[in-house]
């Protein structure tokens, strides 16, 4: 969910989208709350048609819906968090996001130090000579000041710590069911999966001013039946959510979140795929409509590296044509 999860999955410290850094700059109601959002996207609407994707009545015979649905839900929380910070696990993959902010691809390599990326597209077209030249000095001024990389690195460890603290707490943020027939993703490469629907716990008490993003929403996931890691999570905003009594934000019904995951090498798990729609009213007096659609894709295991060593891998690669 976060990497939310931004995580879904890039670094804050290059501009780029990550489920937990997602919340950093891209989109514009107060970080606390949309940190949050997100978080909670990655166990989320009962998505029209899901009926009609393959089905599997009896898994396992019948052995794997004996377990209570809720322990599902505590395996693929533990396994996010892992998935989250991917000790020792080094990716290299672009990333495409559309939002109202544009339409950008991005390089993006995972260091020791962090994760560093480079915009090497925008809406559609290479980057022109400025433009590729303006990005060029912004990395080259960042291998020359590690201080003012680090400093990127740490606002981005704050979002590592808020999807920490909001993870666990999502088995216990709903009530979780086996959903009938067992309806298949088609996402996971055949492998089988366990779904779940879920909708807000009544008796959920939220800790924290961003948990009470957690109690607003219902709808499905699928859970990977060996690994127990998340496959795929779908959610709406079942009933608005305030934040501060509505002081700081308040979520309208409607809203809609999903995450694709997919298990890359071994047990690292990373999104592929990540949509948002939602609308906030920030402070009492503005509200927002967020819209976001962002994807993963030629995901490569990379050995490890240094952040200067990343930025130069990516500055030596010739733009796309």
């Amino acid at each position: 969910m976060v990497t939310i999860a931004a995580g879904a999955h890039e670094s804050v410290s290059c501009g780029a989208p990550r489920l937990s850094g997602i919340t950093a700059r891209r989109r514009l109601w107060p970080r606390a709350v949309l940190g949050a959002v997100l978080l909670s996207a990655g166990i989320t609407t009962l998505r029209a048609g899901a009926q009609s994707e393959p089905t599997t009545k009896d898994v396992a015979g019948q052995g794997l819906l004996s377990i209570p649905p809720r322990s599902w839900v505590v395996d693929a929380a533990k396994n996010e968090l892992i998935a989250l910070h991917h000790t020792d696990s080094y990716l290299r993959y672009r990333t495409h996001t559309i939002s109202d902010k544009g339409d950008v691809v991005r390089d993006v390599v995972e260091s020791k130090d962090g994760t560093v990326a480079r915009l090497i597209m925008r809406d559609g077209k290479p980057l022109t000579e400025e433009q590729d030249k303006n990005e060029r000095q912004r990395l080259n001024d960042m291998i020359a000041s590690p201080s003012t990389y680090f400093k990127h690195v740490k606002n981005g460890e704050s979002q590592q710590k808020l999807a920490d603290t909001m993870v666990p707490l999502m088995p216990d943020a709903a009530l979780y069911s086996y959903t009938p027939g067992q309806p298949q993703s088609g996402k996971n490469g055949g492998a089988l999966e366990i779904v779940l629907d879920y909708k807000p716990n009544p008796k959920f008490n939220p800790p924290s001013t961003e948990a009470e993003a957690l109690t607003g929403l219902q709808g499905r996931i699928w859970i990977d039946a060996k690994t127990h890691y998340l496959v795929r999570m779908e959610g709406t905003i079942a009933r608005g959510v305030n934040f501060g009594w509505g002081m700081l934000a308040h979520i309208y019904p409607g809203g809609k979140l999903s995450l694709d995951q997919t298990s890359v090498s071994g047990n690292r798990w990373i999104f592929t795929d990540f949509s948002m729609q939602l609308s906030v009213r920030a402070l009492m007096v503005k509200t927002l409509n967020v819209r976001t659609n962002s994807s993963g894709s030629g995901f490569q295991v990379i050995g490890p590296m240094s952040y200067q060593d990343a930025i130069r891998l990516m500055l030596a690669t010739p733009l796309p044509k």
